[in-house]
Order: C-alpha cells, then sequence, then structure tokens
C-alpha cells in the first residue's frame, strides 16, 4: 500500500474538460469588493476609508489576532466604500469597495526584489506573514502559521493530487509555473528547517509528474511521487500516509508526525 491508503473511490475525474486550457489573465474589472475575511481565523479591520487612493500589494485590512491574514488591494484606485457586503461564508462581511482606475499600479516597494536566499528563517516567515498568504485548497489557513509548527518537524509535503474531479488549476500551473514551484519548496523548507520534502501528484497527470521530476532533477532533497488515481488522494492524512508512511491519528495534525 506505499504510495497510497487502504480505502477510497474512483469517480470519472473529468479532467479532459479543462487540462489543456492554458491559465489567463482576465481584464481588470472597473470595480472590486474585496471583504475582510478571506482565510481562517479572525476577520480583519479595514485600514482605509472612502476617499482615499490606494495601489496594487497596499495592506487594506489587519487584525491583532494571532490566527488571521492581512489584506491587501488587488488593483489601485479610489475607495468608494466601507461597509458591510455579502459573503459567501458568513452572510455578510465587512469590505473594502475599490473603483479601479486602470492603471493597475503597484504600491512602492512591491513587488519585494530581495533575494529570499539572503532571509533567515524568521525573516521569511514573515515576509509570508507580510503578504497574507493562505492556502488555497478550501481552508484558507494562514501560511505563516503553518510555517511555524510549535512541534519539531522534519517533512514538507506539496499536494499536488489534485484528486477532486473536474478541477485542473493546480495541474496547469505545475506546466506552466514549475520553476516558481521550485523556488516556492525551497522557500518554504527553508522556513521550516527541514532537509526532505516530497511533491505528491496522481498518476492521471503524467504530463506534470515528468516536468516536475525534471524541474526538481538538481534539487535531490524532494522526491516528486506519483500516486495512484483515487479520491481522496489528496487529503492531507492520506497524502502524508502515501508518501511518509507516517499515520496521523484522529484528531492529530501533520505536525504530529513530523510533517508539514
Amino acid at each position: 500500500m506505499m504510495k497510497s491508503f487502504i480505502g477510497g473511490v474512483h469517480p470519472d475525474d473529468g479532467k479532459a474538460y479543462a487540462k489543456d486550457k492554458a491559465i489567463e489573465t482576465p481584464a481588470l474589472p472597473e470595480q472590486v469588493v474585496i471583504p475582510m475575511s478571506q482565510h481562517f481565523g479572525a476577520p480583519c479591520t479595514p485600514t482605509v476609508k472612502v476617499g482615499d487612493h490606494v495601489k496594487k500589494g497596499q495592506l487594506i485590512g489587519t487584525s491583532d489576532a494571532f490566527l488571521h491574514a492581512d489584506i491587501h488591494a488587488s488593483t489601485s484606485g479610489e475607495v468608494v466604500k466601507v461597509a458591510p457586503m455579502p459573503h459567501n461564508m458568513m452572510v455578510t462581511c465587512m469590505a473594502v469597495v475599490i473603483k479601479a482606475d486602470g492603471l493597475d499600479e503597484w504600491a512602492d516597494g512591491l513587488p519585494d526584489e530581495k533575494d529570499w536566499k539572503e532571509l533567515d528563517k524568521a525573516q521569511i516567515v514573515e515576509r509570508i506573514k507580510q503578504a497574507g498568504v493562505v492556502g488555497c485548497g478550501g481552508a484558507t489557513f494562514p501560511a505563516h502559521v503553518k510555517l511555524a509548527p510549535n512541534k519539531p518537524v522534519d517533512t514538507f509535503i506539496v499536494n499536488a493530487a489534485e484528486c477532486e474531479p473536474y478541477l485542473t488549476c493546480d495541474y496547469r500551473l505545475m506546466l506552466e509555473e514549475a520553476d516558481k514551484l521550485v523556488t516556492g519548496v525551497q522557500i518554504c523548507m527553508k522556513a521550516l528547517g527541514v532537509s526532505k520534502g516530497y511533491i505528491g501528484i496522481e498518476d492521471n497527470k503524467p504530463e506534470a509528474v515528468s516536468k516536475l521530476k525534471e524541474a526538481f532533477k538538481n534539487v535531490p532533497e524532494v522526491s516528486v511521487e506519483a500516486l495512484p488515481t483515487k479520491y481522496p488522494q489528496g487529503a492531507e492524512k492520506m497524502l502524508i500516509k502515501a508518501v511518509t508512511d507516517r499515520e496521523v491519528q484522529p484528531g492529530g495534525l501533520p505536525m504530529d508526525v513530523g510533517c508539514v
């Protein structure tokens, strides 16, 4: 049962509908509504007011709570409203509404051009915290919290299984942005202070497996693992079992078995 787990189901993966469609950048909207809760944890409080001019990447919401993720403007323009707005999880949520100016200008000092190799572990985690990075798997857990576990860990695992039917966004990222993935993995491993990493990909994505094996060929501490295609191969406890043969006990967390 190595590289898998007991049980699971085999639905039609439906990947063919979108797997060959490249990632596209949409046109700039005329207006953006940015909720102050886009993460697991405490909602943020707006740091801007109506009439302010903001730029892309500028902080517009934060919180004193430990578990939160800072919120930033997604484009440049004028703040035209700060008020509760409809929200997919909370019915309504405080939001900042920006009328885009069409320039899409970055805030001063962004993007940060400093080489990550010059930063120590704490500085990397702080940069990630300041950027408001969260997980995109559904839980939207703040990345700076995950990358600062309160127990010793020795292994970093990238969940690239994308086992859900129809989804192909991770697949396209692996094909189109493999070099950035390599850098991201190295940054996370340095932040965690670990020397072993795994990329877990279901074997219904042979092009992605091949692409990443080539991309990581000069990073021997990272192993690209092709996993049997079945749902829920991408659930974190199943993935940990598949690539490390470690078992997270009921109610436990990945760090209980040395993994992030």
